[in-house]
């Protein structure tokens, strides 16, 4: 793993994408947040408070431009943004920043998120109809089941709309006891038809995760921060076999800014899985375009 005080790999990470003829790579999980917000969540890792757990020296510090170039300097094509709301009224103020961000960045994919809220079914409508990309829930920091009866109208519009939904689902690094698979089985079962992405292959509980993409064509997995050797506790090796099944709804994702190691490693990590280059073309770069190429910018 590259120390906090090593130069970037930033050819090693170019190395990745251009070995498989890609012409680069596609993140599917990515933060930008409002600088107050994103101060209040860096506070949190340097504390590792209760949510986290663990010393997690954050690499990426830059001001968001910086990292904006950072990231193209990798090769990255697209990102997004992944706003959560952790409390009730604050997902527009949220949404505004992100929408803003994605105005001012070509590549960022224009993400929102939403709350559990009388409120929610009205600006997430108002949103898909402008043309959103992409919401994020974090059910471990917002405290909620993904089918808490004031989120039901909201997933009969996302259903019938096709709009994605990453949602931080799993136990990983700590967990409570609004996280696990339960209460995605519980809304998959109602709404089948939802386009759903598993944040970090739903670690620890990858298995049971990918089990559930399996039988939920439109459910996808992301990798963000599952395969790398810091989070490798939470990885359940039995997952691999499902993830060659699964290759076509496996997302590259990095969890950019907040690495406690350089981005390239997780690609490497990927590579070590030993799943093939086409299974990495596929996580790299296909499905994410697949995935959000039918998504029209407000």
């Amino acid at each position: 793993m590259t120390d906090l005080d090593d130069p970037e790999p930033v050819e090693r990470t170019r190395e990745h994408w251009q070995r498989l003829g890609l012409p680069g790579l596609m993140d599917a999980h990515v933060h930008f947040l409002p600088p107050p917000i994103e101060k209040a969540v860096w506070r949190e890792f340097d504390a590792a408070g209760p949510l986290i757990g663990r010393d997690w020296p954050i690499r990426y510090r830059q001001p968001q431009d910086e990292r904006v170039e950072l990231l193209r300097s990798f090769g990255v094509a697209r990102f997004p943004t992944l706003p959560y709301a952790h409390k009730p009224g604050v997902a527009p103020w949220l949404n505004d920043w992100s929408r803003a961000f994605a105005d001012d960045v070509p590549e960022a994919i224009w993400s929102a998120t939403f709350y559990p809220e009388p409120e929610a079914v009205d600006y997430v409508g108002a949103l898909v109809e402008a043309g959103v990309e992409l919401f994020k829930l974090h059910q471990q920091v917002g405290g909620f089941h993904l089918d808490d009866p004031l989120l039901l109208p909201v997933w009969d519009l996302l259903q019938s709309s096709g709009t994605p939904v990453l949602v931080h689902a799993g136990s990983g690094p700590v967990g409570t006891p609004f996280t696990g698979p339960a209460s995605m089985a519980r809304l998959l079962a109602s709404y089948p038809r939802l386009v759903v992405v598993v944040a970090h292959l739903g670690a620890p509980e990858c298995v049971d995760f990918a089990r559930l993409a399996a039988r939920h064509d439109t459910v996808y997995l992301d990798t963000s921060m599952a395969v790398s050797p810091f989070f490798g506790e939470h990885f359940d090796p039995d997952v691999v076999p499902l993830l060659a099944d699964l290759r076509e709804r496996v997302l590259f994702g990095s969890d950019f800014p907040t690495l406690p190691f350089a981005y390239a490693d997780q690609l490497d990590a990927l590579v070590a899985l030993d799943l093939g280059d086409d299974w990495l073309r596929d996580v790299l770069w296909h499905n994410s375009a697949a995935l959000f190429s039918s998504a029209h910018r407000g």
